[in-house]
């Protein structure tokens, strides 16, 4: 049984460098200010997607990443490792979303895509940790869902095996397609970069990622990747970035824990009170 599978993937700034530039006036994370990387779950969800096509001659799989211009290297990256295609929804319109507007434009996005069999992402992205996106994305286009996957153990007969962790233990799920999962990162990691994709694919690109991406002379030109607006997957602004975001972010801080005395606390409710206090004073808890 051939597959059509979709990668949910995002760039991500990396979270070990948040500094005092990391938020912009507006509350959003100032991505300029933060190395980029492909966020760690979504190589996890990557790979099983991979494993599926290796075991079902004939099927694809294509990455699809929101963010600006140069988020396309989230593709490139997935082609490396053997991904067939990749899209990316790149649009000022897109901007400043949180997970309502980010799963509301991925799903726009697979419908435009269409006859999709398998939806997988990483269960959540390090700059928001809220393990939203995939479940909204599930719920928006009225498809299955199985969370906290560590294998997608085999695809047979229109139904998909999964064995997902839960508090206490694994337990093994079966799930109709089409279906959308999301990967923990205890799951396989994702294979290295293939060097003879990476040689075929390194210089292909975005539309608006073109001045980055002059080839030396004599250089073969790279492929154009797919580049969708919000006219393109006939989405609706007001649903999008910061205009369909409720969400608002207050804050990003970078706060380390040092240790302090030991204190003695009895059981009495004044020390218990004192000490809640004192972790909400210190941002420890809240």
């Amino acid at each position: 049984m051939a597959l059509k599978i979709v990668v949910l993937a995002k760039q991500v700034p990396d979270t070990r460098n948040v500094g005092k530039d990391a938020m912009t006036a507006e509350g959003t994370v100032n991505r300029a200010a933060l190395p980029a990387i492909f966020n760690p779950e979504d190589l996890n969800a990557l790979e099983q997607a991979l494993r599926l096509k290796e075991q079902h001659p004939g099927s694809t799989v294509g990455v699809l990443t929101m963010g600006p211009p140069r988020a396309g290297e989230i593709i490139r990256q997935g082609l490396y490792r053997g991904a067939d295609t990749g899209w990316l929804l790149t649009d000022r319109l897109f901007a400043g979303a949180d997970t309502l507007a980010t799963s509301y434009a991925l799903a726009t996005a697979i419908r435009k895509i269409g006859g999709v069999d398998i939806v997988i992402g990483g269960r959540q992205a390090i700059d928001g940790d809220t393990a939203q996106v995939g479940p909204q994305v599930a719920q928006k286009l009225g498809l299955n869902q199985v969370t906290y996957a560590e294998e997608i153990v085999s695809v047979k007969d229109g139904r998909a095996l999964i064995r997902r962790v839960i508090d206490g233990g694994v337990e093994t799920v079966e799930a109709p397609l089409p279906v959308v999962v999301t990967v923990n990162g205890s799951a396989a990691p994702c294979r290295p970069r293939n060097a003879r994709l990476t040689m075929a694919h390194k210089w292909d690109h975005c539309p608006l990622e073109a001045e980055s991406f002059v080839a030396p002379s004599g250089a073969e030109r790279g492929a154009l990747l797919n580049q969708w607006s919000v006219a393109d997957v006939d989405g609706d602004p007001a649903q999008c970035g910061l205009s369909g975001s409720p969400t608002k972010v207050k804050a990003v801080k970078n706060i380390v824990f040092q240790a302090k005395e030991s204190k003695t606390l009895t059981g009495a409710d004044a020390d218990i009170n004192a000490l809640v206090q004192e972790l909400l004073n210190e941002k420890i808890i809240g």
